[in-house]
């Protein structure tokens, strides 16, 4: 498929990454020539030096047989600018922004067609959803909602006194845990696995189980998790990321305590967010944290824009015994290092944004039977996709033990209706269903019928 992406910055880049590795034709779009030629070179991709919002740079890019146009730029005023004009040169195209200002939030929605927008994405607000969605269960390190939320892949670490340490997945499939789950994957010392019966958990293993959304008290309970109801949050930082992530808790009747830098910001916060209280302090500072009650706070949340200062903090927290820890870090490769670190839950805005872009390019290539959603898990090295079965869909009503699918490639979840399972030898999935697979292979599953051999 030709791709232009317009704008060569994080998401650009993370997009440039995942999309020429699927094999797509790819332009690069940037008003930095070091950095673009950087990419180009590293990527073996088209650039094109100029402004994104130009119709003669977008005419260079070949925006005319152009498919899709990706406007990541740092200004949302340029991208829906970008998108606009690259419409008018080629009323076929596909077309998606990314939109960050909250301001915008409302009216991109209901002027979508007037911006020529097929897809708008934001990544501060989908990182801040995230991270509510894991404040409501604190005992997971991640959670990847499925089938209208009525099934989860969901991460957990095992420490030195977790059940779980030492233990067969066998046994704790017939022993500690009560309600039927997959274990779909286990990241070891940064390598993942898909793990068999006689596989032993060890300190430090993260395993992503598969579960109906239903069960997951369940599970926290024979893992022997407890958590409690979280009441009180600090959120350091306050960017984006905070603003919708505050509204959200305060929607939960979360109390919400933010601490900035910048006076100027804190002002702004205060107008925004009148619940809240925000306090004008440096988040790094050990007696700030302590003087806004960190150890007997539920959750803390880093959201700085620097990924070592947040990190450390995380640390910090950890070493007060805070029950839940969330840290935001901006660079994958950070993502990768955080695995030996106690920093609680990792998120990664960029990722989020151009994992829900992937999606998308993979819908346009197969209009029928394409992935619903797309989720890499185990630091990337691994992706749930999940798939709406259609009258196109092979081997319905067969039995799973009777198939062939391909290497590292696992069913982990079958939606019949309103009720999720866990599949096993015997379980067959019929059409209309919504199905779930797991590969750690490097092929890429662009509709459901790839799964088999």
């Amino acid at each position: 498929m030709n791709i232009i992406i317009a704008g060569n910055g994080k998401v650009g880049l993370t997009l440039t990454r995942q999309l020429s590795a699927e094999g797509h034709d790819l332009t690069l779009i940037d008003l930095d020539s070091k950095r673009l030629g950087d990419t180009v070179e590293q990527y073996d991709v088209m650039g094109v030096e100029g402004n994104c919002a130009s119709a003669p740079i977008l005419r260079q890019a070949g925006v005319e047989k152009a498919e899709l146009l990706i406007a990541a730029t740092n200004m949302d005023e340029v991208n829906m600018l970008c998108c606009l004009t690259a419409h008018s040169l080629n009323p076929k195209l596909h077309t998606i922004a990314r939109i960050r200002n909250p301001e915008y939030t409302d009216q991109i929605f209901e002027m979508r067609e007037t911006f020529a927008l097929s897809l708008a994405v934001n990544p501060e607000r989908q990182a801040a959803v995230e991270i509510e969605r894991l404040l409501k269960y604190p005992g997971f390190l991640r959670r990847d909602t499925f089938a209208k939320g009525r099934a989860e892949i969901v991460e957990v670490r095992v420490d030195g006194k977790s059940k779980l340490c030492n233990i067969s997945l066998s046994e704790m499939l017939h022993s500690i845990i009560k309600t039927r789950v997959l274990v779909c994957a286990v990241l070891r010392s940064g390598t993942a696995m898909v793990p068999n019966g006689n596989f032993i958990l060890r300190e430090g293993d993260r395993i992503f189980v598969t579960a109906p959304t239903a069960n997951l008290t369940t599970l926290l309970k024979d893992l022997g998790i407890i958590t409690r109801r979280v009441r009180r949050v600090i959120l350091c930082g306050g960017g984006r990321v905070s603003y919708y992530l505050t509204e959200l808790l305060e929607r939960d009747g979360i109390a919400v305590q933010i601490i900035e830098q910048n006076p100027q910001r804190c002002l702004e916060l205060a107008t925004l967010l009148p619940n809240a209280s925000i306090i004008q302090g440096d988040c790094s500072s050990q007696e700030q944290l302590e003087a806004e009650g960190l150890g007997s706070c539920d959750a803390l949340v880093t959201l700085t824009g620097i990924d070592e200062m947040n990190m450390i903090i995380s640390l910090y927290g950890a070493s007060r015994g805070v029950p839940q820890i969330i840290t935001k870090l901006g660079r994958m490769e950070n993502c990768q290092l955080a695995d030996s670190l106690n920093l609680g839950s990792v998120i990664c805005p960029r990722e989020l944004c151009s994992n829900n872009i992937v999606r998308y390019v993979r819908a346009m290539q197969n209009q029928t039977g394409a992935a619903v959603s797309v989720h890499t898990i185990a630091d990337g090295q691994a992706e749930a996709v999940e798939f709406q079965l259609d009258e196109g869909t092979l081997h319905c009503g067969e039995p799973l033990k009777n198939l062939r699918l391909k290497a590292n490639v696992l069913v982990t979840s079958i939606t019949h209706g309103a009720k999720a399972t866990i599949p096993n030898g015997d379980s067959v999935f019929r059409r209309g269903d919504t199905v779930v697979v797991v590969t750690s292979g490097q092929g890429v599953l662009r509709q459901f019928n790839d799964i088999f051999a």
